[in-house]
C-alpha cells in the first residue's frame, strides 16, 4: 500500500497514468530511450578523455520521474545493452565491454546507484520544492563524479589532483545547467497536469 502511494507521486506514473505490466514496460523503454539520445549527445575535450555527454542528465531526469527501484533497474538494463555490445553509450569510448577497462568506466558503473539514490530521495520528499529537488540531485552528481573520478585516477595513473582536473572541473558549468534543467522539467510537466486537471 505504501509502495502504491509512493509511485503515484512519481512523475512517470503521473506521465502514462495507467497501472500493470504492459505499462511498465512502456515506461523502462521510454526511460531507456531517452538515456540513448542522452548519451549520443556527446562533446570530446582535448585535455581528459572524458567528453561531455547529456547523460548525466538523463540518469537524473530518469531517477526523478521513475524513483528508486525502477530507475537503477532501467539504469542496470542500460548498462547491460551497453556492455552486449549495442550502440548506447556516446560514441567516443571502446565498443561494449572493454567499456570496463576505459577511463569513464567509474561514471558508468555509477548510474544505477545515482538513480536509486535520487529517486529514494524524491520519493521521501514532504514536497517538490525545487530545493529539495536540487538537493537531491546533487547528492546523485555527487555519487556519479566520486566514482568516477576514482577510476579516472586509477586508470590514468593520475592522482586525485589530475582526476579531478579531468574529471570534475571542467563539468561543473555544464552539470549546474543539467540540475537547472531538469527542474525545469519537472516544473513545466507538474504546470502542464495542473492545467489539464483545471480544465
Amino acid at each position: 500500500m505504501a509502495t502504491t502511494r509512493v509511485e503515484a507521486r512519481l512523475l512517470g506514473d503521473r506521465l502514462i497514468a495507467r497501472e500493470g505490466a504492459a505499462w511498465d514496460v512502456a515506461r523502462v523503454a521510454a526511460a531507456n530511450l531517452l538515456l540513448v539520445l542522452c548519451a549520443w549527445i556527446a562533446l570530446p575535450l582535448p585535455w581528459t578523455p572524458v567528453p561531455v555527454t547529456g547523460q548525466t542528465f538523463g540518469v537524473m531526469l530518469v531517477a526523478v520521474l521513475l524513483g528508486s527501484r525502477r530507475g537503477a533497474l532501467v539504469l542496470g538494463l542500460y548498462l547491460l545493452e551497453g556492455f552486449a555490445g549495442l550502440p548506447v553509450f556516446q560514441p567516443f569510448g571502446a565498443p561494449g565491454v572493454l567499456r570496463l577497462a576505459g577511463p569513464t568506466a567509474g561514471y558508468l558503473l555509477s548510474y544505477p546507484l545515482a538513480a536509486y539514490i535520487v529517486g529514494w530521495l524524491v520519493e521521501r520528499s514532504r514536497d517538490s520544492s525545487a530545493a529539495r529537488l536540487a538537493g537531491a540531485l546533487l547528492a546523485g552528481e555527487a555519487i556519479i563524479f566520486a566514482l568516477g573520478c576514482a577510476w579516472l585516477g586509477h586508470v590514468m595513473h593520475a592522482g586525485l589532483a589530475g582526476a579531478l582536473a579531468g574529471g570534475l572541473v571542467p563539468f561543473l558549468p555544464g552539470e549546474g545547467i543539467k540540475i537547472a534543467l531538469v527542474i525545469a522539467a519537472v516544473r513545466g510537466v507538474e504546470y502542464a497536469q495542473g492545467r489539464a486537471e483545471r480544465a
